[in-house]
């Protein structure tokens, strides 16, 4: 029953211009028929809860059942996330400037919030920075965060006004990027995507991925037009980045043309470190994807996600079994229906 309400959850939703893009890129890395890749991909999304492009990214047309049975889906996703985390306690992570409040310690920046600031307050916060960073508080990928830049000249009184209509109440002071993530896109903050989950007192990493801008903007969220590609437990790159609304992968940044295969992110073994610490200040929330930006001094947060993504990790470029039997390793049981 639970595989059939996804399926037509997905069916009601499915946009057949993606789906048929999603077929096209199938057909030529497998060059399996058009029509046999459609009807698999009807028979998976039934059968494993697997829709369009996660057919695509986990490369399903050529796995065999076994391999197909290793992958979390959607179904997984929620079955996790509700055994997992307390939803009373999403706020913390749904709203960003609750997500500074509770984490300020691991931010590494200050950040006003506009509900409780006058416009002379607004404009003392912004003195001796030359950008800002104002984002509507309950958004997400990337949508209502706006790079401000600071000037003499500046109308704070206007500024103030425009921020409040757009919902735009929390600001905060531009992360400085450490000069080895610049190599990857200098035009957005490129952040490392780990996933924590706590097992009773201990909080456990289980994996990493990066993402980064495609060099357009000034964010890498992947439904903005970003790329990722998985890091590895000791921080290093070895496979292409993907993008989704290309559909294509990339051995370097089509920008800055760094080479993503042998890429050490720095610090990375201070921010798996971060993130566990983290881990234990909300424990209600026992699943969580932490996005973390690397500077030159090392780690801090950009946010926290309460269901941390489970399709970009499984990218078959990037690894080749799914994650359903690293959870059951590192939980120690089989906490999936």
């Amino acid at each position: 029953m639970e595989k059939l309400r996804i399926f037509w959850r997905r069916l009601t939703h499915a946009s057949f211009k993606r789906m048929h893009t999603q077929i096209t890129a199938v057909h030529k890395e497998t060059k399996l028929p058009r029509i046999v890749i459609f009807f698999d991909m009807l028979w998976c999304s039934v059968r494993y809860g697997v829709g369009y492009l996660d057919y695509h990214v986990f490369g399903f047309a050529k796995k065999p059942r076994e391999q197909r049975l290793t992958y979390m889906t959607m179904k997984h996703s929620e079955q996790l996330v509700r055994k997992l985390n307390d939803r009373d306690y999403y706020y913390v992570f749904d709203d960003k400037l609750t997500f500074d409040e509770r984490f300020s310690a691991f931010l590494g920046r200050k950040f006003l919030n506009l509900h409780d600031a006058s416009v002379e307050d607004l404009k003392n916060f912004c003195a001796q920075q030359t950008a800002v960073f104002a984002k509507v508080p309950d958004k997400c990928g990337g949508e209502g965060i706006q790079r401000i830049t600071i000037s003499e000249d500046l109308d704070y009184e206007a500024l103030y006004k425009e921020l409040e209509e757009k919902g735009q109440f929390l600001i905060e002071e531009a992360i400085t990027q450490h000069p080895e993530m610049d190599r990857l896109c200098p035009t957005s903050i490129n952040t490392v995507r780990i996933v924590t989950v706590l097992d009773g007192d201990e909080a456990k990493f289980i994996y990493a991925l990066v993402r980064m801008g495609s060099g357009t903007g000034c964010v890498d969220n992947i439904s903005s037009g970003g790329m990722y590609t998985g890091v590895d437990e000791n921080g290093l790159l070895s496979r292409p980045a993907f993008c989704d609304k290309t559909g294509l992968y990339y051995d370097e940044h089509p920008l800055t043309h760094t080479v993503f295969n042998g890429f050490q992110i720095p610090f990375f073994d201070e921010a798996k470190k971060m993130c566990c610490r983290a881990a234990l200040v909300e424990p209600h929330m026992r699943y969580v994807g932490w996005d973390v930006a690397i500077t030159p001094d090392g780690p801090v947060f950009v946010e926290g996600n309460n269901i941390p993504c489970y399709d970009m990790v499984q990218n078959s470029r990037h690894r080749d079994e799914g994650i359903l039997p690293l959870f059951r390793e590192k939980l120690g049981e089989d906490i999936f229906d």
